[in-house]
């Protein structure tokens, strides 16, 4: 049985006719002894059924036949009275006959609501503020744009002001919500409290910003409502419209007073900047781009916007904050574990954006091309390199170090390219990377060093490889380097890391080109069967070809290894 359907069959004959406004079979059946507290399968009495159906005669009726004076208060299962189902159904003549009966407006609630039928009268995105409350008379004709019940509540003195919720919601924010301006007015001429709060420090501007109830807005506004209202978590209207994108809200916040620059929960640094930049609301980040501090770009415990933009995948709004003067190299966030914004395009793996950051300046760090190893874009692994990326030190190594373990077996797409650019084979010889790495890797690896002058720490993990793994390394490295091999580190660790990434530096000495070569390390490549680097590099940019422009290509590429 479905208790929100009435069945034709579960109601008593005084119901029905109750139901159809038939005073007259009513009357007869009273006379002839049928009961009027019968109730059908939804807990229904036949003075329900007259308030729902308008049927004043047919109330009056039976609230002079009850003998029982809490007749007139008797609640469906639904915890409803015959006061809510007139003010629901808009009918002012029953709630007179009601009030003559003496009802009392103030003192009546629903019970608790937590049947499906309650929670299907209560489907607008505010449910979570009321469902399962108890909900005033005069909250349930605001809910049903009742105005002329709304004003005949108020004409006979039920109080405008407390909540009609658990949650605090009232009927002003209700009223400002469904954009009911003609019932706030009359709410508001009432006494009813223009900054009014729920339970979470919601105010009906708030409200009204939050849904783009304009005309709401602006009837608060003129009721000198509090333009800079802040929720318990902070929020500002300001905010929530902008989150929202409710561009003529945030016009009119804005010419109202509203503060651009305070912080929702400063915690969580959040603006109203960063929520039209996270939701990809243009047209209102512009609007508030020259008006917001600039502390939130690269300000210690703050965050930029710029990350805001990249979080909601938003190209538009990125570059109109990067143009404007924002910066691409912002601080270093927490609440998104982030180092940089690059962190957050692999992050998010939005690698269409990082031309973008390329393109305004962004300063590339070692973590980045960890990242690169972490998302196999070896590609941009070499585009970064090129284009100066630091080498990662310190705090960075660690993590680039785990990175570079995961990508192995594609050693020979960067490994070559970052020993070249001087990256300090060293750095890799901890006992988690060489128990991590191939033979060919290992060997590949001792080509760009002195074998014979490892660190003890080193020679005593290599040993227990060898152990483990059987690992057969190049008969050369049990002698000594040769001279010229000497010779080669030397030179390229004079030159240095910044003059290594570019082969022209190399073929500008005055030596010869086999001398050249072998600085290059030719040698090795070729006998590892691994392309010359600055040659591959030189061909996929092509003569006149710019690295940014190609790097979106190599990108795709690398998306559908």
């Amino acid at each position: 049985m479905d208790f929100t359907e009435a069945y034709s069959d579960r109601c008593s004959a005084a119901g029905l006719a109750a139901r159809e406004g038939n005073v007259e079979i009513l009357r007869e059946l009273i006379d002839r002894g049928y009961s009027i507290d019968v109730p059908d399968n939804r807990g229904w009495l036949p003075i329900h059924e007259a308030a729902a159906h308008n049927s004043s005669e047919c109330l009056k009726l039976l609230i002079d036949t009850a003998s029982a004076e809490e007749y007139i208060h008797s609640r469906t299962f639904e915890g409803l009275c015959a006061l809510h189902l007139s003010a629901r159904h808009g009918s002012v003549e029953c709630l007179q006959v009601l009030l003559e009966a003496g009802a009392d407006f103030n003192n009546v609630t629903t019970e608790s609501s937590s049947t499906p039928l309650f929670l299907a009268l209560n489907t607008r995105l505010w449910t979570q503020r009321w469902s399962g409350c108890g909900n005033s008379l005069l909250f349930v004709a605001v809910e049903n744009r009742h105005t002329e019940v709304v004003e005949f509540l108020l004409q006979h003195g039920t109080n405008v002001e407390g909540s009609h919720s658990w949650s605090g919601w009232n009927s002003l924010h209700q009223a400002s919500f469904q954009g009911s301006t003609e019932i706030m007015q009359m709410l508001l001429e009432k006494g009813a409290g223009k900054d009014c709060r729920d339970d979470f420090g919601i105010t009906p501007l708030f409200v009204a910003a939050q849904y783009g109830q304009l005309e709401s807005l602006q009837l608060l506004l003129s009721h000198g409502a509090d333009v800079n209202c802040q929720a318990k978590d902070r929020a500002t209207p300001l905010l929530i419209a902008a989150q929202e994108g409710h561009l003529d809200c945030v016009k009119l916040l804005l010419a109202a007073g509203a503060d651009p620059n305070l912080y929702c929960n400063e915690d969580n640094w959040q603006l109203p900047i960063h929520a039209a930049a996270e939701m990809g609301h243009a047209m209102i980040l512009e609007l508030l781009i020259p008006i917001t501090d600039r502390i939130c770009d690269k300000g210690e415990g703050k965050v930029s916007p710029v990350y805001s933009a990249l979080y909601g995948g938003d190209r538009v709004c990125l570059e109109m904050l990067l143009k404007q003067g924002f910066s691409p190299d912002a601080q270093e966030c927490l609440d998104f574990d982030c180092r940089s914004p690059m962190c957050m395009i692999f992050q998010r793996q939005y690698f269409e954006f990082i031309d973008v950051l390329l393109k305004y300046g962004i300063t590339l760090r070692g973590i980045n091309l960890a990242h690169c190893l972490c998302h196999k874009k070896f590609a941009l692994f070499r585009l970064f390199l090129r284009l100066g990326c630091s080498l990662p030190l310190e705090e960075e190594l660690r993590d680039f170090i785990h990175c570079s373990s995961t990508a192995q077996k594609e050693y020979k797409e960067w490994l070559p390219c970052l020993l070249l650019a001087g990256f300090n084979p060293v750095n890799f010889m901890c006992r988690f990377w060489i128990f991590s790495m191939s033979e060919d890797v290992l060997n590949f690896v001792l080509e760009f060093m002195n074998w014979s002058r490892l660190p003890p720490i080193v020679e005593q993990h290599l040993s227990q490889y060898k152990q483990k793994f059987t690992w057969i390394s190049k008969s050369h490295f049990a002698f000594l380097p040769s001279l010229s091999h000497l010779c080669r580190l030397e030179i390229r660790s004079l030159l240095g890391s910044k003059r290594l990434r570019s082969e022209r530096v190399i073929r500008e000495l005055p030596l010869p080109a086999c001398l050249q070569d072998y600085l290059l390390y030719l040698d090795v490549l070729q006998a590892n069967t691994i392309p010359n680097p600055n040659l591959q590099d030189s061909l996929e940019q092509g003569e006149e070809g710019a690295p940014l422009g190609h790097s979106k290509a190599e990108d795709m590429e690398d998306g559908h290894q």
